[in-house]
């Protein structure tokens, strides 16, 4: 999948709306294979490609679970404790973490990703679009690169 740059600017737009909207303090999209996308809000000294890469695992984790009860997939995860809580929303191909502490609510966490995961979905849609059309036109910027080409530039001359 390729995202390109306008579409980028528009998703973490999207995510700080989210952030602001749900009194959240960190917003995170993340890929199902744990890769993050993109990030919004504050920091910290917390390890964001640590939280996306376990947080693809929990939704893996409870996708088999759901699969053993005849579901698909759990679409929602909250995971709440005394000071932070993270709610997981899955959307499509993509994963978004909402981490919230007491100055928000589990509820109007979920009431804001809810609304904002129809327009991430439309997003992606037609990121998926584009990123197929780039593939059938080769129009991607390492199309035409051999591996001999990459492996030459990283080897001793």
């Amino acid at each position: 999948m390729v995202i390109l740059e306008s579409r980028f600017h528009h998703i973490k737009a999207l995510l700080a709306r989210l952030r602001l909207d749900s009194s959240a303090r960190l917003v995170v999209l993340v890929d199902k294979d744990g890769q993050q996308i993109a990030v919004h809000g504050e920091l910290g000294d917390l390890d964001t490609t640590s939280l996306a890469s376990l947080a693809a695992g929990n939704v893996a984790a409870t996708g088999g679970m759901a699969r053993l009860i005849g579901e698909n997939e759990f679409p929602t995860l909250s995971h709440e404790g005394e000071k932070e809580s993270i709610h997981i929303c899955v959307i499509g191909r993509v994963l978004l973490l909402v981490v919230f502490d007491d100055r928000s609510s589990l509820g109007l966490v979920k009431l804001r990703s809810k609304q904002l995961s129809h327009e991430l979905a439309r997003v992606f849609a037609e990121i998926e679009k584009e990123s197929a059309a780039a593939r059938a036109n080769s129009s991607l910027p390492f199309n035409g690169i051999t591996d001999e080409e990459i492996d030459s530039l990283f080897s001793p001359a």
